[in-house]
């Protein structure tokens, strides 16, 4: 299994770049990426991620983990796995309460309290459903683009129907509101980005293979497995979300 530092620093170099969490040293974070080299300076790096992170320590402690950065927990936040069950629903409300309450409108914290307690999973997709909309949208004034930046703040699956050099054609589902509710559509032709001048995270890709999409850029290769635990975990968050919208 790929080491925890490196699948974590795939998932999180495009917001990095973006500017929109983790320190400010992008182009390291992109340099072991690409070198597939971890070592204390990596992290340092990745611990500055104020939204990721917590989540991997409340992972790792309840499952009796030391390393928050073990190769099972990080695939557990970003992608999905069974550590995500063990979680006490509890400790996940003590966290969100911890680090968001004070950060949200008044009338909005009984709303996430909710969530915590009806069965959340702290999987990445729980923060883009139900905290990044109302801690990060609605104060940075995105409101107008909700759906749009969720969708890509989303980590998404998609399969591999042709590669064109620095691109990637792709078959991925969407996130739409239908009916009042969020969704996620079928599966739709995209073009996302796998490198920057011939280098990027998933250079070995062939015609359907699955890889994982976070801000148009494909970040990681996916097993079937680790494909189909992450549509579970999406979907069981989602489902979630759209009890109360």
């Amino acid at each position: 299994m790929l080491p925890g530092p490196s699948r974590f620093l795939r998932y999180a170099y495009m917001p990095n770049r973006l500017g929109y969490c983790g320190g400010s040293d992008n182009s390291a974070l992109f340099e072991y990426g690409v070198q597939g080299q971890v070592d204390q300076g990596l992290i340092e790096l990745e611990r500055q991620f104020e939204g990721a992170y917590p989540y991997l320590q409340l992972i790792a402690m309840a499952n009796g983990i030391g390393d928050p950065l073990s190769a099972k927990v990080v695939e557990a936040y970003w992608i999905g796995n069974g550590l995500l069950d063990h979680v006490d629903l509890g400790a996940l409300y003590n966290s969100v309460e911890e680090r968001f309450r004070t950060r949200m409108a008044p009338r909005e914290w009984p709303w996430l309290a909710s969530k915590a307690v009806a069965g959340a999973r702290p999987h990445h997709s729980f923060h883009v459903f139900d905290i990044y909309p109302r801690v990060g949208l609605m104060q940075s004034g995105l409101i107008d683009r909700v759906v749009e930046t969720m969708q890509n703040c989303l980590i998404r699956w998609g399969r591999v129907s042709e590669a064109l050099g620095a691109e990637l054609v792709v078959s991925a589902p969407g996130l739409c509101i239908e009916q009042g509710k969020l969704a996620l559509t079928a599966p739709r032709r995209e073009i996302v980005t796998r490198s920057y001048d011939g280098r990027g995270f998933v250079d070995n890709i062939h015609e359907g293979d699955w890889v994982a999409i976070h801000w148009s850029w494909a970040c990681d290769t996916l097993t079937s497995a680790q494909k189909s635990h992450l549509e579970h975990y999406t979907r069981w968050n989602l489902a979630l979300c759209n009890e109360t919208m």
